[in-house]
C-alpha cells in the first residue's frame, strides 16, 4: 500500500490542483433540486451550480452526504456534504466527536479518509493558499484514497477527499469517486471544478 502511495503522491498534489485551480467553466445554471442541499448550501455560504454534462444522482451514503453528482458519459461521481459555521459552536461527527469549527476540516477530512480505508493510508496535502482564495476559502485539504473494494463506495478504486473551509460561515467536503486517475480524471475534475464556492 505504501509503494502505491508513493508512486500516486505526485499525481495527488496534481490532482488536488487541478480540482482547486483554473478558470470557471461553463455551467448549467440550473439549482439543485434537493432541498435539503439547498438549505445547507444557504446555511453555509456557498453557491452551487451543475456543471454541463453532469446530471445529478443520489449519493450511496445519503445519511452523512447531502448531494451527488455523475458525468453522464462515465465513471465519475462526486458527493457534496456541508456544514454551517455560523453558530461557531462545537460540532458533532458521525463518530460522535466534538470538533471545534477552527478544526472542523481537517477533522471531516481524515474521518472521511478513514471511513472508507479502515486505516490511515492515504495521502493528505494542504490547499495552497492562492487556491483558497479562488473558492473564498481559508483553509483546506485534499486526501487521495486508493480504495478497498466495496459496496459503500460503489466499487470505485480511486476517491479525492476535498475540504474547504470559510471561517464563521461553513465547511465544504467533495468526495470524487474515479476507477482510474489519468486523462480522464483530469478532464471531469476540470469541467467540476468551479461548480461550488463560497460566497464573498
Amino acid at each position: 500500500m505504501k509503494f502505491i502511495l508513493r508512486q500516486i503522491s505526485g499525481a495527488a498534489l496534481c490532482l488536488g490542483l487541478m480540482l482547486c485551480i483554473a478558470p470557471a467553466f461553463a455551467q448549467v445554471k440550473t439549482p439543485p433540486s434537493s432541498s435539503r442541499f439547498n438549505k445547507e448550501l444557504a446555511d453555509a455560504n456557498l453557491n452551487f451550480t451543475l456543471p454541463n454534462g453532469f446530471r445529478e444522482i443520489r449519493p450511496a451514503d445519503s445519511e452523512d452526504f447531502d448531494y451527488a453528482i455523475e458525468i453522464q458519459d462515465g465513471d465519475f461521481e462526486i458527493w457534496f456534504q456541508t456544514k454551517s459555521l455560523k453558530e461557531n459552536k462545537p460540532i458533532k461527527l458521525k463518530n460522535d466527536k466534538q470538533v471545534n469549527p477552527d478544526s472542523l476540516y481537517v477533522e471531516m477530512g481524515r474521518a472521511q479518509a478513514q471511513t472508507f480505508m479502515g486505516n490511515n493510508n492515504y495521502l493528505a496535502r494542504n490547499i495552497p493558499p492562492r487556491t483558497l482564495a479562488s473558492y473564498n476559502a481559508d483553509a483546506g485539504k485534499t486526501y487521495l484514497l486508493n480504495l478497498p473494494d466495496a459496496a459503500a463506495t460503489k466499487h470505485y478504486k480511486y476517491a479525492m477527499v476535498v475540504v474547504l473551509q470559510k471561517n464563521h460561515a461553513g465547511t465544504l467536503e467533495a468526495v470524487c469517486f474515479a476507477n482510474e486517475l489519468g486523462a480522464g480524471f483530469f478532464k471531469n475534475l476540470s469541467i467540476a471544478q468551479s461548480c461550488i464556492k463560497f460566497n464573498p
